[in-house]
């Protein structure tokens, strides 16, 4: 009886450090979502259109497409758990100017601090987390890690929206700040010293990066994540101007587009190693149709409610399925992949939000599905005669 309980102590205990990574994108994630819940008040606050406040998600995706690659070639002979640290240290320094800012300026510089953090932490996180796990559980430590990003959606974006409505914006930040603090002391606590593993110097960097199904992945993610973003980044004032649902039913909406999440997660743990392709269609497709009846759903609540449950599930599980793809094509260099892949996805998201915004501006915000849609049938025809051939190789 006291080995059984010494030996599920033990596995509890090689759990942590993935646990760990899990609590730090739940933060990273929320910080990176939440505006998207506030863009309303802080473009009321500020007194700017809903499409100027909506650079924060664009500006804030850029910097991070931009600074991905070079801060993970400057940094990477770094131990992975100090720069962890590090990363987490900016992060928080970062919000507390947030939770100060009072010019829009400010504001997006401190935002752009939160950026340079993302950058390095989405670099290492994948690949960390499938180095402190136990022997053959990859598929389960990134379910784990992604599971992070679900809840920030489920608990974190709403919480801080619902802390944005009743006490400020400005308060969001500065509890995203508080919540960090505890994650880096767990961390520092229970994370092992891990040591960097990318060979890859800047001068063979470009001959790494001409590996066609990477170089696959990276195009097709910069086209689909354009198209998610082109229609998530405004979903609070679609949900509320076109498909006249009020605060608290928006708020369920977003929790429920990150609950969904959490079940993607349990799925491609247990079924993906065998059923990759069928996992990776599922999501390209089912973004791409969602998008196209995004408008056509807003005449009734529960129609729209239920088919943003569907589009949490499907970009769930496409964003599980192309870190597995990063991981599985460079195993060598995942986390200079990861950091590559990181700011193109970064790139498609502030794609995405500028695109929205123009549409928002020109058009009206009952377009962001069709905009989105669009940009989303190029992406899936240049996965069907593209990408997923050199994916079955």
């Amino acid at each position: 009886m006291k080995n059984q309980k010494g030996g599920n102590k033990a596995q509890v205990k090689s759990w942590l450090p993935v646990i760990g990574l899990t609590f730090s994108a739940f933060v990273f994630n929320t910080s990176e979502f939440v505006p998207i819940g506030l863009l309303s008040d802080i473009a009321t606050d500020f007194q700017i259109s809903e499409a100027h406040a909506g650079l924060l998600i664009t500006i804030y995706a850029w910097v991070v497409a931009l600074v991905s690659l070079p801060l993970m070639m400057l940094l990477s002979k770094l131990k992975y758990c100090k720069l962890l640290f590090m990363v987490i240290g900016l992060f928080i320094a970062s919000h507390l100017l947030s939770a100060i800012a009072n010019t829009y300026l400010l504001l997006m510089i401190s935002r752009i601090g939160v950026a340079c953090s993302h950058a390095i932490f989405w670099s290492i996180a994948s690949p960390l987390a499938v180095q402190v796990a136990p022997n053959g559980q990859r598929s389960v430590a990134l379910s784990l890690l992604i599971t992070g990003t679900s809840i920030a959606m489920i608990i974190g974006l709403p919480i801080g929206r619902i802390i944005g409505l009743h006490v400020g914006w400005r308060a969001t930040f500065f509890y995203i700040a508080v919540a960090a603090s505890v994650v880096l002391l767990l961390l520092v606590w229970i994370f092992p010293k891990v040591s960097g593993q990318n060979s890859i110097s800047l001068r063979e960097l470009p001959s790494f990066l001409e590996k066609p199904a990477l170089m696959g992945v990276f195009i097709l993610t910069l086209l689909l994540i354009t198209a998610h973003y082109t229609a998530y980044s405004y979903i609070e004032p679609f949900l509320s101007q076109i498909a006249g649902l009020s605060d608290s039913w928006i708020t369920l909406v977003l929790m429920l587009f990150g609950l969904i999440g959490i079940l993607g997660s349990v799925l491609f743990s247990r079924y993906y190693d065998r059923n990759s392709n069928l996992f990776i269609c599922f999501a390209i497709e089912g973004i791409t149709v969602i998008l196209l009846l995004l408008n056509v759903s807003a005449f009734n609540a529960y129609t729209v409610i239920t088919l943003c449950i569907f589009w949490g599930l499907a970009i769930t599980l496409f964003n599980l399925a192309f870190q597995s793809q990063i991981i599985r094509i460079a195993p060598q260099a995942t986390a200079i992949a990861m950091s590559v892949y990181s700011g193109i996805y970064n790139a498609g998201i502030g794609s995405g939000a500028l695109i929205g915004g123009i549409v928002c501006s020109d058009l009206s915000i009952s377009d962001i599905g069709y905009a989105g849609g669009t940009i989303a049938i190029i992406a899936s025809i240049y996965f069907l005669k593209k990408l997923l051939p050199l994916l079955k190789e």
